[in-house]
């Protein structure tokens, strides 16, 4: 029987999530993955996903690095939900680099990161290059995933009530591109990739939620997607 795509992955699937732990575990130990230098010193910002950190970002952003890009995290610790005042300081640190670098700034937000950087992008526009989310559930019904119920433990609203104006399904004034995976098991496979118009480029990537920023697949295909995409 097929998985409906609109809906929370099953169990068995988000049950294979924590086979990826490891990799999340040890990223900051882990070599770069390595490709010929193109970042030109573009600036990156990196936005973690629920109860992760920059810890967890750590491969992607060595590799970044490697590839020529100025990448950082997002410097806020661990991402618990929605809190306006973190928020607000990656804005002014968006708005910072944006300045510094002549609006050529690209967030990358991984699952509760990309809400975040969509609502960022459109809050400060002139200090994006691009957009990317992966496995971030942006789209459709705010439940269709596994980690609603915890974000909704941890944080003193709900997640139809988030702290902040901008819906995340609207796609920001910026190129856009959401990644996603049908092998996802925390975020329904549509509320990743989106509906048509939400996001300019809609790209899957066979990875498991967990893997999409520390598999090196994974950050291989980043990385040739950010080539594909920049100018």
């Amino acid at each position: 029987m097929a998985t409906d795509p609109a809906a929370p992955p099953p169990r068995w699937r988000w049950a294979s999530e924590f086979l990826a732990l490891p990799k999340v575990q040890a990223a900051p130990l882990r070599a770069p993955v390595v490709v010929p230098p193109f970042g030109r010193g573009r600036p990156v910002l990196v936005l973690p996903g629920l109860l992760s950190s920059d810890r967890t970002t750590a491969l992607l952003r060595k590799s970044l690095i490697k590839a020529g890009f100025a990448a950082e995290g997002w410097g806020q610790g661990m991402n618990l939900g929605a809190q306006p005042a973190k928020i607000d300081r990656v804005g002014a640190r968006l708005t910072e680099l944006g300045r510094q670098s002549g609006g050529q700034v690209i967030l990358i937000g991984w699952s509760l990161g990309g809400l975040y950087a969509r609502a960022l992008a459109r809050r400060h526009p002139e200090a994006c290059a691009l957009v990317m989310t992966l496995g971030s559930p942006f789209s459709g019904d705010r439940r269709a995933n596994n980690a609603w119920r915890l974000y909704e433990a941890l944080n003193d609203h709900t997640v139809d009530n988030p702290p902040f104006a901008e819906d995340p399904a609207v796609k920001p004034a910026v190129r856009t591109i959401a990644v996603w995976s049908a092998r996802d098991g925390i975020v329904a496979p549509r509320s990743a990739a989106g509906e048509a118009g939400q996001s300019d480029l809609r790209i899957e990537l066979p990875y498991k939620h967990f893997e999409l920023a520390t598999s090196r697949g994974a950050v291989a295909a980043i990385l040739q997607i950010l080539r594909d995409n920049l100018d």
